[in-house]
Order: C-alpha cells, then structure tokens, then sequence
C-alpha cells in the first residue's frame, strides 16, 4: 500500500489542486489558533472541486462543542484530527472518521492505540521532528500518520527510518508562513513517492 499523504493547512484552491493533482489523499483545513487558520467558507471555496477519493480534514486543537458543531454543520469534513483527549467531549456523528493527535511523550501513548492516529511533537505546525526510532516503534502499533518538521528533503529518511502508514506536511511546503507553495506541494509528493520506490 502506499503512503497516505496528507497536505495541511491549505486555504486556496490552487493549492489545493496542487496536492490532489500530485497524489494528496488528504487536504487539511486549520480552524484553531494559527497563522494557518481559515474560515468555513474559505475552506469550502478551495475544496468545492475535489472528488469523493480525496478527504476533507477538520484540523482543530481543544475545540468546544459548540466550535465543533459550527465547523461540522458549514464545512462537513470527512475527518476531525484533533488531540486525542478532546474526543472525549464532542458530539463527533459517526460519519465523520477521527484521527485523534498523539502527541511526543504523551501518557496515553502507554495505552491501547488507535486504528489511525496522527503522532506529533508538542507544537503543531512549526516544523519540529519528533524522535524517529521512538516514532518507528509506535509506528508498529497502528496506522501512524507521522507530522512534524518533514519536507521533501528529509521525507526520504523519515519515511526509512519510521515506515509509516502516512505522512503530514504544512509548514515545509510554504513559500511564506500560512501561504502554500503548489510546486513545493508538488515536490513533497514526488519526494514521498520516490521514497516509496526505494525502501
């Protein structure tokens, strides 16, 4: 199978095209404090034109129920990634996939995992590695997306070093912090798919 490769915090429909033309299978839409944060209608304007293959990822951190609700009533994603304990108090309809944050050093990683979990470091979205062996590991356990700190020059070693079920890419594929790149995008991709080839 290949890499799932999800580009994140997306806000315009060039960018868009960008990542599901090279091979993206998911695109990612912030709606928490950030330089990457869009609005409902922003998000559905950039993806009003892709297909059904491509999913459509809420990207939130500690949202209330309420903030959950609003996002899930004017954009329906098809997924919500969201830290794991926030799960815990929103009203997620079984329609919606969950790909719950594990974050570098978390107790819960001592737990039962779940099937899809995204692993990260302690800040989204500023390009911080996490400790790849420790990640290869946890890899083990269950469909790990693997984020933080990957670009196309590196993508190759994570991907050796961690194998995981997929990858997530935001801050590496900018030309300036929140703006997205559509040849970097591009790049990435064709990182991870000849990343694939090789390992």
């Amino acid at each position: 199978m290949s890499i799932m490769v999800k580009i994140c915090g997306l806000h315009d429909a060039a960018a868009v095209a960008a990542a599901v033309e090279s091979g993206a299978r998911a695109i990612g839409f912030v709606f928490t404090e950030s330089v990457r944060r869009v609005t409902t209608r922003q998000a559905n304007d950039a993806s009003r034109e892709i297909g059904a293959d491509v999913q459509r990822v809420a990207v939130m951190r500690h949202p209330t129920n309420d903030e959950w609700r609003a996002v899930l009533d004017e954009f329906a994603p098809d997924v919500l990634q969201t830290d794991i304990e926030d799960f815990d108090a929103l009203d997620v309809p079984d329609s919606v996939i969950r790909w719950p944050v594990l974050r570098e050093g978390s107790a819960a990683l001592e737990n039962e995992l779940p099937g899809v979990f995204v692993y990260e470091g302690a800040n989204s979205g500023r390009g911080e590695t996490v400790d790849w062996p420790r990640a290869a590991a946890i890899a083990k356990r269950g469909r790990m997306i693997l984020a933080g700190g990957l670009s196309a020059g590196n993508i190759a070693a994570a991907v050796s070093a961690v194998y995981p079920w997929g990858v997530d890419v935001s801050s590496a594929v900018e030309c300036r912090p929140g703006i997205k790149d559509p040849d970097l995008i591009r790049q990435f991709i064709q990182a991870v798919q000849a990343a694939e080839t090789s390992s």
